[in-house]
């Protein structure tokens, strides 16, 4: 199993003001919690791409190759890019740059975005959010087969043999399919041969299982191979040495940040019993101690069967040392227990298989 974080780029605040610090300091914390998250053993670090005075993260690619050149093991990825305002040629060339860079590490994940400030800022129309998406897979999906592309389209010029480089050493790029949990998505990934992965931030976590069972479904009717079959999940997330503390702490910020988008969005902030259901058992919200959470992401690998859970901890302008500890504990603490215990439950199969 793989463990990873994932971030927006949040803003901290200013201990002694109360005020946002400055984007440009959570752009350099950024770079400093990637490199760390390669030190404690993580598998992965995704950057999600937003636009706004909070989470600023918008330019994802050139963080990441910052980071390319201070890390040695930890993947580098989207989580996401928003390929329906973006031009796939682009995103192509950066991601191949950043998988030179990174000697084969880069991965895009490809999605439309929760999130939608993107669509003004980059002069697209919200009447064409889905259909802009599948266009933009589209061509996404075919400059990674093949070098020369020619390709005609709705919302970008078209193609004549047009030579998108540089190319990986591999030969393509992984390139994943994100989403919350539309049943339409599931289908086109698996129909498509994508590795897909499911953004799990409330309710309860098992209840994507049928999605993941039709994902798969959809893949072995497309005749995809095994190998190629992949889901992975991104849920918020925050560890500590103490389960209440870490609790509490990490309610003080994912409750913020729920303020802050129900201003945007039109609702109320969830209350403390709310959060308490999904921050234990089957909820979405992966915060506790080292013991609890690995216990629980075993637990919801059992109904999923999923490779990889990344987990979202600077929320709600959450102070950068609290930040890295938490990156500290996923890589030093959780990160062994899930692989003991899957190891264990890999080994009394194979011996049942074997009696």
């Amino acid at each position: 199993m793989e463990i990873g974080i994932y971030s927006f780029g949040d803003v901290q605040k200013d201990a002694t003001t109360g005020e946002l610090g400055s984007t440009a300091e959570a752009t350099r914390n950024l770079l400093e919690a990637i490199q760390l998250a390669d030190q404690v053993g993580l598998d992965y670090f995704g950057i999600g791409e937003h636009h706004t005075r909070e989470m600023p993260a918008s330019a994802a690619t050139v963080i990441l190759g910052a980071a390319a050149a201070s890390t040695k093991n930890i993947k580098l990825g989207s989580a996401v890019t928003v390929l329906s305002t973006d031009d796939p040629v682009r995103v192509y060339q950066q991601f191949a740059t950043l998988d030179a860079l990174s000697n084969g590490r880069a991965e895009i994940t490809a999605g439309r975005g929760s999130s939608t400030e993107s669509f003004p800022l980059f002069g697209h129309s919200l009447n064409d959010y889905d259909a802009l998406y599948a266009e933009k897979l589209d061509l996404l999906m075919l400059i990674n087969e093949s070098e020369s592309v020619t390709w005609n389209g709705k919302f970008r010029p078209a193609l004549n043999k047009a030579q998108v480089v540089p190319r990986p050493d591999g030969g393509s790029l992984p390139i994943w399919l994100a989403t919350g949990g539309n049943p339409q998505s599931s289908v086109r990934a698996g129909l498509n041969g994508l590795p897909i992965s499911y953004a799990i931030i409330g309710g309860q976590a098992n209840r994507f299982a049928p999605l993941a069972e039709l994902y798969r479904r959809a893949a072995a009717q497309a005749g995809v191979a095994p190998e190629k079959i992949k889901v992975s999940v991104a849920s918020p997330g925050f560890v500590g040495e103490d389960a209440a503390k870490a609790k509490d702490f990490f309610w003080t910020h994912w409750h913020a940040v729920m303020e802050q988008l129900g201003k945007i969005r039109g609702f109320a902030p969830p209350p403390r019993f709310h959060y308490d259901k999904e921050a234990s058992g089957d909820g979405a919200l992966f915060a506790g101690s080292p013991e609890e959470i690995a216990e629980r992401i075993v637990k919801l690998h059992g109904s999923l069967g999923h490779m990889r859970q990344f987990f979202q901890i600077d929320v709600g302008q959450m102070p950068h040392r609290e930040y890295l500890r938490s990156i500290e504990l996923f890589g030093t603490k959780v990160k062994p227990l899930v692989d003991a215990a899957l190891g264990d439950k890999a080994k009394a199969k194979e011996a049942n298989r074997d009696a």
